[in-house]
């Protein structure tokens, strides 16, 4: 087998069927399997998947935990030489599965490769090219080129030799050789949703390079998951599971320092952001305590953090899963609703 395609099915059957649809009919000059691992047995809508494609294997999840965990459970069975790890929300739109079988074949020196997500409209979706881009975006501070150059001399930007070397791939398109998997144990179970592709590339780079390709290219939908980001505000640009997650990958991989750095920075900034926006308040209407919706949402969403603060710390083993009553951007979603 050359390639063994791993997505993972939580209620979005009819996301998998399309995204099945275009891997059979772009796809060629290799041999496939595609394995699906539903994360929601009981809800996920699998026979509609199995109805249409028969000839994938099928793993029911005893419980939902996480992206991961879930994709592990489809390498540990998978038969591939390659594999394909892909998000169901995703479309193929050539043979960039062949193209990336046929890339890691010639270049020996590339451990895992990725490939460019484009929104559904043809636009290029960016991306964090870097481990240092990536965390230059959790420090919450005002926006100037004075501040831009200051962060980024603490976290510069790698320099590569090779143009098509970077420190991570993106968790959505994962085309990695059985090895990766095999000596690394795949992701790390700790992870329930966000940060686990952060944090596998690290340890995946120390096998061989991480790669995109300007000529492999797919559609990334994006669906609605109650997990993802809400784009509230500036100061609320992640969502709170995102925090949670992306917290621990700097804590795994960047130690105890960096960690409690970023923890500190996150309390310090609760009166700075709150004088700065009754500030504005005072002079725009008169009144400071008005509109200050976006501080208290960020002061609940520190308190979340400030909860997993022992356990992130002392890297307690578990799935770091944050609980519905802490879901502050669902729950923010909601109330705006009624």
């Amino acid at each position: 087998m050359d390639v063994s395609i791993i997505i993972i099915n939580y209620r979005t059957p009819q996301l998998i069927i399309n995204c099945l649809d275009s891997i059979y009919r772009f796809t060629s000059g290799i041999s496939f399997e595609v394995i699906v691992v539903d994360n929601d047995p009981g809800n996920g809508g699998g026979e509609l998947v199995r109805k249409s494609y028969p000839e994938i294997k099928w793993i029911d999840s005893p419980s939902n935990e996480g992206f991961g965990i879930a994709n592990n459970r489809g390498m540990a069975v998978a038969k591939g030489k390659y594999f394909l790890l892909l998000n169901a929300d995703t479309l193929i739109t050539d043979n960039v599965i062949y193209r990336c079988f046929e890339r890691l074949n010639v270049r020996t020196d590339i451990i895992a490769c990725g490939a460019l997500q484009y929104y559904a409209d043809g636009s290029p979706m960016p991306f964090y090219q870097s481990f240092n881009e990536f965390r230059r975006t959790f420090f919450i501070l005002p926006i100037s080129n004075a501040v831009d150059k200051v962060i980024k001399k603490f976290y510069p930007d790698p320099q590569y030799a090779d143009p098509d070397q970077h420190d991570w791939l993106v968790g959505a398109f994962i085309f990695v050789r059985r090895e990766g998997f095999e000596k690394t144990g795949g992701f790390s179970d700790d992870f329930f949703m966000y940060g686990e592709d952060v944090e596998w590339s690290g340890r995946l780079g120390k096998l061989g390079k991480l790669c995109y390709f300007k000529d492999c290219k797919f559609i990334h939908l994006e669906n609605n998951n109650p997990f993802r980001r809400t784009n509230i505000s500036w100061i609320n640009r992640f969502s709170t599971q995102m925090q949670i997650s992306n917290f621990l990958w700097v804590r795994k991989q960047y130690g105890m320092f960096q960690y409690l750095l970023l923890i500190v920075h996150y309390i310090s900034m609760i009166p700075v952001v709150y004088i700065w926006k009754m500030a504005l308040n005072l002079r725009k209407h008169g009144d400071p305590f008005i509109e200050l919706r976006t501080q208290h949402i960020y002061v609940r969403k520190t308190r979340v953090i400030l909860k997993y603060f022992w356990r992130t710390l002392l890297l307690k083993k578990g799935l770091y899963k944050i609980k519905p009553e802490e879901n502050i951007d669902l729950l923010t979603a909601v109330h705006e609703q009624r």
